[in-house]
């Protein structure tokens, strides 16, 4: 007699990364898996795994929790290579924004699923976005099979999508409402930056964050030009100026910070404030290198984003990882700076936390969301393998990811996504390019 299949989904024949307490590696591992929800994570050389009704091989590679992209603008596919080499303030000004005003809701949807097929494709599987037409963000994430946090930029300006201001926040608020209880999908409130925002909409928008018990995503600090702006409004710096406005709190997630003063990393600390960091995309547009190891000395959480591929410009999380311990020891001087582990936790539970999301996703724990990928180790690249962290931090990249579960669905096996006609919405974005230049 066959033993009853107990759990829906079995990953096995790998070594596990829990990122979860005190366990570190599982050398011989697997995770069991029913319905959306991890049940069992053990080890074959302990123990006989449960009987599944599907498995998957690993093949002596690495079964680990799914990458979470903590900043990014995923519908920027569009734009990927628009206009490169150029400082921030030229790059947004003159040619991002003056293309986004010919994007729609169309459009952006498919942008949208073209960056989830590459997050996917590379290991992510939760992402937080902030864009235009955000509503069909949402739509291409549920119709990919992908957890995401996304939210509509809001500014003072009247925006492609809704306008001005108060349609902005109607907006918001019918997709917070609309969306809550989704199993995939969640809705920030997202302010643009303090220097695109007056303090009337800074402050509305943490209030019905917090009336909404959400988060309230912003970028902050991102430039020098950003501070002397601020400052010569204000005469404090971004984080003084959103301090003085009580907008800062648990809930917020602030992007970038790359110029902070001492004081200011004390007021994020105070404020429990958490941290998105985007290393590529800083140094391509030559922003500078944020103060990460004083922002981890401080206790403040900070996660790991790619920011959009148009300033990065891709939306690969194993890149993404090795960008940000490499340029973090440089900038330091110290080799010690920002070690395998902690990179990792970045893009994994950190990151769960920085999002709100850390008792649902982040570490493979049973009782949480089925979120797990499996890294093929059997490449060049990759052997011989002393330590799991550091090849996944230093030499892995998207293309090493073979298998995607999301919520329990296998999105991803052997490199071909379930969810997604990939050549369809490449050739979708590819007419949509053309009609933009």
């Amino acid at each position: 007699m066959a033993p009853e299949k107990n759990c829906d989904l079995l990953l096995q024949n790998g070594c596990v990364l829990p990122m979860d307490g005190d366990r570190l590696l599982i050398p011989n591992g697997y995770v069991a898996v029913k319905g959306a929800e991890i049940v069992r994570v053990g080890s074959l050389e302990a123990e006989s795994a449960p009987a599944a009704r599907r498995t998957i091989d690993a093949r002596g590679g690495l079964i680990m929790p799914g990458l979470i992209n903590c900043h990014t603008h995923a519908a920027m596919t569009c734009l990927r290579g628009l206009a490169d080499d150029l400082p921030l303030d030229r790059w947004l000004n003159d040619h991002i924004f003056p293309a986004e005003a010919r994007l729609d809701a169309d459009k952006v949807y498919w942008g949208a699923l073209l960056a989830c097929a590459e997050m996917i494709q590379s290991g992510t599987t939760c992402f937080c976005d902030m864009y235009l037409f955000e509503e069909s963000v949402a739509e291409a994430a549920r119709d990919a099979g992908m957890r995401a946090v996304v939210g509509e930029v809001l500014y003072d300006f009247p925006s492609p999508n809704y306008g001005d201001i108060a349609d902005g926040f109607a907006y918001t608020r019918e997709m917070i409402a609309r969306w809550q209880g989704d199993a995939l999908v969640s809705v920030a409130v997202e302010p643009h930056s303090a220097y695109l925002c007056s303090p009337d909409l800074l402050q509305e928008a943490f209030e019905l964050a917090a009336s909404c018990q959400v988060p309230m995503v912003i970028h902050l600090a991102e430039t020098r030009s950003e501070i002397e702006r601020i400052r010569a409004k204000s005469g404090r710096t971004p984080v003084g100026l959103m301090a003085d406005l009580q907008v800062l709190g648990a809930n917020v997630v602030a992007c970038h910070c790359v110029v902070l003063s001492e004081e200011d990393i004390a007021q994020l600390q105070h404020f429990d404030v958490k941290v998105a960091h985007n290393p590529e995309s800083n140094m391509k547009l030559a922003s500078g290198i944020a103060p990460v190891p004083a922002l981890l000395s401080a206790g403040i959480c900070v996660g790991l984003g790619t920011d959009g591929c148009a300033s990065n410009n891709d939306l690969d999380m194993l890149l993404e990882m090795g960008s940000a311990a490499r340029l973090h020891k440089a900038g330091c001087l110290d080799p010690t700076v920002l070690d395998a582990q902690a990179t990792l936790r970045m893009a994994t539970i950190d990151a769960a936390r920085v999002l709100g999301l850390e008792g649902r996703t982040g570490s493979l724990t049973p009782g949480k969301y089925a979120d797990i990928i499996v890294v093929d180790t059997a490449q060049p690249h990759l052997a011989p393998m002393y330590h799991p962290f550091s090849h996944l931090v230093y030499a892995a990249r998207g293309s090493d990811v073979t298998t995607s579960v999301i919520h329990g669905r296998v999105v991803m096996q052997d490199r071909a996504i379930e969810t997604i006609d990939v050549a369809t919405a490449a050739r979708t974005v590819a007419a949509i390019a053309r009609e933009l230049r």
